[in-house]
């Protein structure tokens, strides 16, 4: 049962609550505004109904103490005095609502219910956004190697700023991912966040699609639609595969971008375009621009910070915390036992040229961890076309793992890449857990875990280790 706490010197109110709300609720009481107070920090209760005249501390400076305590905990103000003023006041002092003596106990219980319906809401909304950061914070961004560094670096910086980005690299290789980790590591993080392919929707819909339409703006138009400008309102909007907009479509987009105003497709309105663009593309934009299928003012308009994502193949020693990472997924996901691979399996996916990026690796986890007969993922649960190509030398890059098991690989290069941060930040802890993208606590855990001391008194480090990179568009 929810806990309200009820602050009334009046014995026979706090006995007419306790007849008409024990039932449903569980009741502490307090007779003035101090042992209210002191009961509120003992107990922790969802609601407090609170006196606005109490001897020794009034309603006014009592609502004012807990506010300070805890600025989100609904509180409703009891009051015999039916003047607005009071009311306004109370609203103004931080009160979620308020009700006046007598009571009507029906009204009372309705405004109970929902103010306490509310609470629980915005409960789960930050619930819900600290999830969504946890999923989208640098530690999911799965990689040690320096592509990898250079590219987290550079996301990192840009984050919480407002210019527009553009990604760059090859299908699979986790652009709207970057997007993402962008929007929700920015002063934008609680507006939302809005993607379209731009190669999934028809060339007669697109327009429609980006600015929304207003009813009768052409045949099909049965009521007024909000396009993805509209919806990403001080947001950000992601334009995936931005080289298939026509031509006409580009030039729209410029136009909304430079004036950051747009209208509905048949509208005579002009809207605010307060988003931040980051845009997307498997394309080499410069070959289009000389093709004439893509305007060069447009390039320049969106080519602010381009963000290369390296493709798999060019990082090798990645693929043992990428294969640890999905295996690890796939487990919490179906709520199973992870499976291990064998050091021979994990040599031959590392000589795989990965011609799909991570989302193949992926999908391959998903495929192989289904079919295999046992809890350990060996050679004959690999697809047949991949074992046959990696009967060559070793790519370059590729960690020579012998007989290494995959938790042996992983955790050598954790220890590489925190040695290597820790020398670079002269054995600061706070500053190279923020090059590695965690947090103090998580690096101290990791150190003690791999058996590094306070003071890291290894040699060189071999190269720059950092960032993580797992997900995929």
């Amino acid at each position: 049962m929810k806990k309200i706490l009820i602050i009334d010197d009046e014995s026979s109110v706090q006995e007419s609550f306790q007849a008409f709300l024990k039932k449903d609720y569980s009741l502490l009481f307090a007779s003035d505004g101090r042992e209210g107070i002191q009961r509120f920090q003992e107990n922790q209760p969802e609601l407090v109904l609170l006196d606005l005249q109490m001897p020794r501390l009034d309603g006014m400076a009592t609502l004012k103490r807990l506010r300070e305590i805890d600025e989100k905990i609904p509180i409703i103000m009891l009051t015999a005095t039916r003047t607005i003023k009071t009311a306004v006041e109370a609203i103004k002092a931080g009160a979620d609502d308020y009700v006046t003596k007598p009571f009507d106990l029906e009204e009372l219980q309705w405004i109970l219910s929902k103010t306490l319906a509310n609470r629980d809401l915005e409960k789960e909304v930050q619930s819900l956004r600290t999830e969504v950061s946890r999923r989208y914070g640098y530690e999911n961004i799965i990689g040690n190697s320096r592509a990898m560094q250079e590219m987290f670096e550079k996301v990192r910086h840009v984050a919480d700023t407002k210019t527009t980005v553009l990604l760059l690299g090859e299908s699979g290789t986790g652009k709207e991912l970057i997007a993402k980790a962008l929007h929700y590591n920015s002063s934008r993080s609680t507006a939302p966040f809005v993607a379209i392919n731009c190669a999934a929707i028809p060339e007669t819909l697109l327009e429609s699609e980006l600015f929304g339409h207003e009813r009768g703006a052409f045949t099909d138009a049965q009521s007024r639609r909000i396009g993805r400008f509209e919806q990403a309102h001080r947001g950000t909007l992601f334009l995936d595969e931005i080289a298939e907009l026509s031509l006409p479509c580009q030039a729209k987009i410029l136009r909304a971008l430079e004036e950051r105003k747009f209208m509905r497709v048949g509208g005579s309105q002009l809207l605010e375009a307060d988003v931040r663009l980051i845009a997307a593309t498997n394309k080499n934009l410069e070959e289009e621009i000389q093709k004439g299928s893509f305007r060069e003012d447009l390039f320049y308009r969106i080519n602010v910070i381009p963000i290369v994502l390296p493709p798999l193949r060019t990082r090798k020693e990645d693929i043992p915390l990428l294969l640890k990472h999905f295996l690890e997924k796939k487990s919490l996901a179906h709520r199973l036992p992870m499976k291990s691979i064998t050091p021979s399996a994990i040599e031959v996916l590392i000589q795989h040229d990965w011609p799909g990026n991570v989302r193949e690796m992926e999908n391959m986890i998903e495929q192989m961890s289904a079919l295999a007969a046992s809890d350990q993922i060996d050679l004959n649960d690999i697809p047949a076309a991949i074992r046959r190509g990696s009967n060559r030398a070793p790519a370059a890059g590729a960690i020579p793992l012998g007989e290494m098991t995959l938790e042996q690989a992983v955790e050598r290069l954790e220890r590489q890449m925190i040695s290597q941060a820790l020398h670079q930040t002269r054995q600061v802890q706070t500053r190279a857990a923020k090059l590695l993208g965690i947090t103090r606590r998580q690096l101290k855990y990791k150190m003690d875990a791999l058996g590094l001391t306070e003071k890291y008194e290894g040699g060189e480090p071999e190269e720059p280790q950092s960032g993580i990179m797992g997900d995929h568009e």
